[in-house]
């Protein structure tokens, strides 16, 4: 499904990342995996067997010189990258009355600047060449229904502005679109109170968990040529918890 096509992934080398970057190389992509953790990264790529379609950088999203770093680095190797999943995200889960200043920065330049960064400097290089790809950027159902963390709802909030906004500002070229996952099964999910996790599944009209695999699923979807009539759209994940 993605033969031919080269994945920048960010927060790649765990949960859901990770799982996007494994479906994205079973699909015949060829991908670029980024992170913060060098560690983690080299593991991926233990995993991936060497895979000759894996390559991994690491680097801090939220730095913007790391990041024009890097986009230098794709210019020079990866010039036919032609796919962007914004992935990279943190999540505290505390109240906003208990966040000090310094996380609510650090909070919000990896979650919105992040995908700010990446998203202009891929899309100026994709425009400047009219070359056509896609973009996917990791919302939350958080940033459509709320959330008992607001500063984590107010980022993911962002990013279905953002993803708007650049399917305007990018098109014909580029195919912007978000998916908002409900709770998901990974290390990030182990700070929420187990009553909380309870009352989420509660409120869901399909017993099945979500689980990283199925979220990376529908990630290529919209990477993949089958959802080429997408943009400007967000797929929430959330097994129909929020009809009532």
């Amino acid at each position: 499904m993605l033969t031919n096509k080269k994945l920048i992934i960010t927060g790649a080398a765990s949960g859901i990342g990770k799982e996007i970057v494994k479906l994205g190389l079973r699909e015949g992509a060829s991908v670029i995996a980024c992170d913060i953790n060098s560690r983690l990264l080299e593991e991926l790529k233990q995993q991936a067997d060497a895979c000759q379609n894996l390559h991994t950088y690491q680097v801090d999203v939220s730095d913007y010189d790391q990041v024009r770093d890097f986009f230098a680095y794709i210019e020079q190797e990866h010039p036919d990258a032609d796919s962007l999943v914004n992935n990279a995200g943190i999540y505290l889960a505390q109240s906003i009355l208990d966040y000090q200043e310094d996380e609510i920065a650090r909070v919000m330049d990896i979650n919105i600047k992040g995908a700010v960064y990446f998203s202009k400097l891929f899309g100026r290089r994709m425009l400047r060449n009219q070359q056509k790809g896609t973009i996917v950027n990791m919302s939350s159902v958080s940033g459509m229904e709320g959330s008992s963390d607001a500063i984590y709802g107010l980022t993911k909030a962002a990013l279905l502005g953002l993803t708007k906004s650049c399917a305007m500002n990018f098109s014909p070229y580029i195919r912007v679109n978000a998916v908002a996952p409900t709770m998901v099964d990974t290390s990030m999910m182990e700070t929420i109170p187990e009553w909380r996790k309870k009352e989420y599944l509660s409120h869901q009209l399909i017993p099945a968990p979500v689980l990283p695999e199925d979220v990376a699923e529908t990630v290529v979807f919209l990477l993949s040529d089958k959802s080429k009539h997408y943009t400007g759209a967000t797929f929430d994940i959330n097994n129909g918890g929020y009809l009532r």
